[in-house]
């Protein structure tokens, strides 16, 4: 259910939206003035807009949605924190992305979690667990949350003097006014259309001289280990593709292109009966859209189950794999779309994965073991109840990515010889991970292609303050948690969620200086950063793995 709070901001900037076209003509608006405006609502945003309050600044949160905590309250509950055998990366998380698995802890009665935080399962949540932690710590500073407010996507969207952002317009009629600016959202639609740099997609491997960018023609990772044939008659390249499967060459190794990785839902299923909400069948469905998972399975592929992963037995279902409901090749208009067009890209993404699971749990062409490991679960009743139980996120892996004087790039991630960082205000502790951005046809199969993970060539590293500041002569008074200025392969060991968190708080602290002095976000000085950083129980670096 919808908040009476989120329905009261609903009702009245819809109503202050329609009285100022009132009698053939726009009236003005009068804009709302304060400290700081945090635009996106996302786990980062909150977590910045929290500690903005707590140092007594006149903050507010716009969110397009009627969420706040992003992907965090929308299906991400499977922490990415000692989940991996080959590394445990809890060292890293210190500040209040701590302390908001320390309130997790509490709701599910965990006990000593500091004494306990080695085991992954402790670092888990529900989503409705998730959003009402984040509400209630939002409610305790009495911050002003903006649902349903998103930016014109438009030119005139941001006024500027200069290289200092003045207001901001938002499609429901709202106008902010603010001191200092930050684009806590995942697209960077704000620094977008306040003129900042901002790239999408694969740069080159050339470009910062790094190695596994661009366009990879040799995946091994996440590939398929059985051979699928791609043509509607097998075998017969004249017949056409199959669903899912794109038609072009796999170009020159380490080329940029515009593309990115897969898009998914965090999917919470569950098997208790007493909470289950059978999984609809799309009006549209069409299970011939399904053929690849069909030959796929006849050619010996192991089928992506859903597994008990959160609290009360729910899942965080992710995509990932040689096969799943990843969809390969359909998020790279997102970014830079249309709100029409992302709407769509949604829609796609929704029908085509809950007409897959459907297709999964009932086609009698799917073999009968798989069907019922399948047809055991259904969405959960006690989920996403505003949105028919079904997340209202894309988990959006990537998207724009500001480009500034200091970029983060691979050389910083690896092991051997890693660039150095000497203002850091967070640590990455995950490998660079991205996954495939499309699937085509290689030596007449078919093949993935882009993804990138682990091995043993990656270590932690800090993360520099400069990439979440934008060039001098873009804007002095915007900040970035979100949409650092980083590669793609070094987004890839940055864009995880506790990671998110951490920055969100050091560019609020960063901030809180530049308000207090009257700085550029470029001046504000690190070595005085760096003990407030400390102060408020950041972890800034940590011993080479």
């Amino acid at each position: 259910m919808v908040s009476i709070k989120k329905a009261f901001w609903s009702c009245f900037l819809t109503g202050l939206f329609s009285i100022s076209f009132c009698f053939g003509r726009p009236l003005e608006v009068k804009p709302i003035k304060v400290d700081v405006c945090i635009y996106g609502g996302t786990a980062a945003g909150v977590i910045a807009a929290v500690q903005l309050a707590k140092l007594g600044h006149k903050v507010i949160l716009v969110e397009p949605g009627w969420h706040v905590g992003g992907i965090a309250v929308d299906g991400l509950g499977g922490t990415d924190i000692n989940n991996h055998r080959e590394f445990k990366n809890d060292a890293a998380v210190g500040g209040m992305s701590l302390e908001f698995y320390q309130k997790v802890a509490d709701h599910y009665g965990i006990e000593n979690f500091l004494d306990k935080r080695i085991d992954p399962t402790n670092w888990r949540f529900e989503s409705s667990v998730a959003d009402s932690i984040y509400d209630s710590w939002l409610s305790m500073y009495d911050i002003p949350i903006y649902y349903g407010t998103e930016i014109i996507f438009d030119q005139d969207a941001v006024e500027k003097e200069g290289n200092v952002l003045k207001k901001i317009k938002m499609d429901n009629g709202l106008q902010v006014e603010a001191k200092y600016f930050m684009d806590a959202s995942i697209e960077g639609d704000l620094l977008h259309y306040a003129g900042i740099s901002t790239f999408i997609g694969r740069e080159s491997n050339s470009l910062y001289n790094e190695t596994k960018n661009g366009i990879r023609v040799e995946n091994t990772f996440a590939q398929f280990k059985v051979k699928v044939d791609p043509y509607k008659l097998p075998g017969d390249p004249k017949s056409g593709l199959i669903p899912t499967i794109f038609n072009e060459p796999i170009g020159e190794a380490g080329f940029e292109d515009k593309r990115l990785q897969a898009y998914c839902f965090r999917v919470c299923l569950t098997q208790d009966a007493s909470n289950m909400v059978p999984i609809p069948k799309p009006e549209n469905y069409d299970p011939g859209q399904y053929e690849i998972y069909l030959r796929y399975f006849e050619a010996g592929g192991s089928a992506h189950v859903p597994r008990a992963n959160l609290p009360n037995g729910k899942t965080d279902f992710n995509g990932g794999g040689d096969l799943s409901h990843n969809l390969y090749g359909y998020s790279h208009e997102y970014p830079g779309g249309s709100k029409q067009k992302r709407a769509e890209i949604y829609e796609y993404h929704k029908n085509f994965t809950q007409g897959l699971f459907y297709f999964l749990s009932n086609d009698p062409k799917v073999p009968l073991d798989i069907r019922n490991r399948w047809s055991s679960w259904g969405l959960c009743k006690d989920e996403f109840v505003d949105n028919d139980h079904w997340p209202r996120k894309l988990y959006v892996r990537d998207a724009r990515r500001m480009v500034s004087d200091y970029v983060i790039t691979e050389h910083h991630t690896r092991k051997i010889d890693p660039e150095s960082v000497k203002d850091p205000v967070g640590v990455a502790y995950w490998p660079p991970d991205v996954h495939h951005v499309r699937r085509i046809v290689k030596d007449g199969y078919a093949y993935n292609e882009g993804f990138v993970f682990g091995g043993d060539e990656w270590v932690p590293f800090g993360i520099s303050y400069r990439s979440l500041i934008p060039r001098r002569e873009e804007a002095i008074n915007i900040i970035t948690p979100t949409c650092p200025s980083s590669s793609h392969i070094a987004y890839g060991a940055i864009r995880i969620e506790w990671t998110f968190m951490v920055l969100g708080q050091s560019a609020a602290l960063a901030l809180d200086m530049a308000i207090k002095n009257d700085l550029p976000v470029q001046d504000v000085p690190y070595d005085r950063l760096k003990k407030i950083l400390l102060e408020n129980n950041q972890v800034l670096e940590l011993k080479r793995m």
